[in-house]
């Protein structure tokens, strides 16, 4: 997400749409996200994930930060050093 504005706020599920435009694909996916990581959600679907589900999900995830984020932001904003 190129955008620092990209809100975090909380869409209702049939808010969440992509493809109409950049700002609602940006909204939508910090969304979808947020309803990704919900504690409940995931004590649901890890343990379901296979090994390898597992890694390429790890893979993908820090291929994305390591592309789009400096070292910086990477301590500060996710390690929250």
């Amino acid at each position: 997400m190129n955008s620092p504005k990209t809100p975090t706020t909380h869409l209702k599920a049939k808010e969440i749409c992509f493809g109409l435009n950049r700002e609602t694909d940006e909204r939508s996916l910090a969304a979808f996200l947020q309803r990704f990581a919900e504690p409940a959600f995931l004590q649901t679907l890890i343990p379901r994930l296979e090994e390898g589900e597992i890694t390429s999900l790890l893979d993908f995830l820090s291929q994305l930060m390591h592309k789009h984020c400096s070292e910086k932001e990477y301590h500060r904003l996710f390690l929250k050093d």
